[in-house]
């Protein structure tokens, strides 16, 4: 959204700087120049499915990204029912391709300035620097950005079942 006052465009926008290495939102009117949109932003599906309300997480990500979208070495039915189920609407994702070899596709495809790849751990990580994408944490990226992580699961023990009184 733009707004005209005293002849100067700001911008009201959730814009992302770079700050040591990682990033903060700012919710602020921004001049037009300030933050960048210019970034094509890909979600591990694990980190997707660690944030509380996905879909809320891309209508977010999509006022300072200028391309979105899902990255997994899952087949491609278990990206399509997440996204379906939680009403994402992607720009790109996985299909059969590895992870490697998507992220190098999406970065041919949708030109940026920057490319970020939010993952879980140090093989997204490492994954992201053999493309050269920018790596962010999915926690990093909840806390700089005001997004719920979902609660971990308990996990559930069961007592041992050994039918002992089966013939």
């Amino acid at each position: 959204m733009s707004v005209l006052l005293a002849g100067v465009t700001y911008s009201v926008l959730i814009y992302i700087t770079r700050i040591d290495g990682l990033f903060s939102a700012s919710h602020a009117g921004e001049n037009m120049d300030g933050g960048n949109s210019d970034m094509t932003l890909a979600f591990e599906l694990e980190a997707l499915q660690q944030v509380r309300s996905p879909e809320a997480v891309f209508t977010d990500a999509r006022q300072w990204t200028e391309y979105v979208g899902v990255i997994s070495d899952k087949p491609t039915y278990v990206v399509t029912n997440f996204t379906r189920k939680n009403r994402i609407r992607q720009d790109f994702f996985s299909g059969p391709r590895s992870r490697e070899e998507s992220l190098a596709n999406v970065k041919v495809q949708f030109e940026s300035d920057r490319y970020v790849f939010v993952g879980t751990n140090d093989e997204d990580k490492a994954l992201a620097e053999e493309v050269d994408w920018e790596f962010l944490d999915i926690e990093d990226a909840a806390e700089a950005a005001d997004w719920d992580l979902a609660p971990e699961e308990e996990e559930i023990e069961f007592e041992d079942d050994s039918h002992d009184d089966w013939p």
